[in-house]
């Protein structure tokens, strides 16, 4: 077999598919219409339903265009997403909130939702994890990905995440496919909340940590591992490497045994 054969039955064999730019552009449409903030302002409540309508037509025809949901009921799967929209929504909002209540350089909603990739970030992920929920095939890492390109923050849509999320800066940040995140939880840039081994046979085990209510997770930690969680109210300090749980109320530093020594330079 020649390399041009070869590739030819590569691309025959290839998932059919839209291109992840369409899909792409399928969750940041659906992003404007629910925050005008991004896009201008409808002049008719009939225009806004007509937009949503369209939204939901579109997503019917990606699911309908992917190879691997040939088997999907995709009406059905369309149907209740955009049923399950104003929540999503809601949660939306709380995220927006949290940013604001936050963050003393944030000045108000409307500068959150445009300029912080952390409400970007978390916002795509919130509309992926709702299809990765009913079985949707390679789409919700699409988008997620996607997000992750723009934004540096790496979120799986598998990943369980509650309300009034808190991603500050967020450059760095990776959360797990099985990672569960309670409320009102504040993440700073460079924080991995990730698997404590990586063996393909722990695939559909709880590998990536809990975060319970209210904690704070300052920049450059790392917390590894299904079976560690870490006690609501908790401050996790920079830089910690946690593969332990803590209790509630816990506060966690990273301590440095380096020591410094004097030098010369050389002449």
């Amino acid at each position: 077999m020649n390399f041009y054969e070869h590739i030819f039955k590569k691309q025959r064999a290839v998932q059919d598919m839209p291109s992840n730019k369409i899909i792409a552009r399928w969750a940041l449409d659906l992003l404007h219409l629910l925050f005008p903030q991004q896009s201008g302002n409808f002049k008719r409540i009939q225009d806004v339903e007509d937009a949503f309508n369209q939204s939901e037509n579109d997503l019917m025809a990606l699911l309908d265009k992917t190879k691997a949901c040939a088997d999907c009921d995709t009406r059905k799967i369309s149907r209740d997403f955009f049923e399950q929209i104003p929540e999503i929504y809601r949660i939306m909002l709380t995220d927006a909130n949290a940013i604001l209540d936050g963050d003393p350089a944030a000045r108000s909603i409307d500068e959150v939702i445009r300029t912080y990739p952390g409400f970007l970030a978390i916002s795509v992920y919130r509309l992926a994890h709702e299809l990765w929920v009913r079985g949707i095939p390679l789409i919700p890492r699409i988008l997620t990905e996607y997000a992750h390109s723009k934004t540096g923050i790496d979120i799986h849509p598998g990943a369980s995440i509650d309300e009034y999320l808190h991603i500050d800066h967020g450059t760095g940040i990776v959360i797990g496919e099985t990672c569960k995140i309670g409320k009102h939880v504040k993440l700073y840039q460079g924080v991995t909340l990730g698997a404590l081994s990586v063996e393909k046979s722990l695939a559909n085990t709880q590998r990536h940590p809990i975060i319970e209510d209210y904690v704070i997770i300052y920049a450059g930690a790392t917390i590894l591992g299904g079976e560690t969680i870490v006690g609501h109210h908790s401050v996790i300090g920079g830089n910690v490497w946690l593969t332990n749980g803590i209790a509630p109320y816990t506060t966690v530093y990273h301590q440095t045994n380096s020591k410094f020594i004097d030098s010369k330079p050389l002449v």
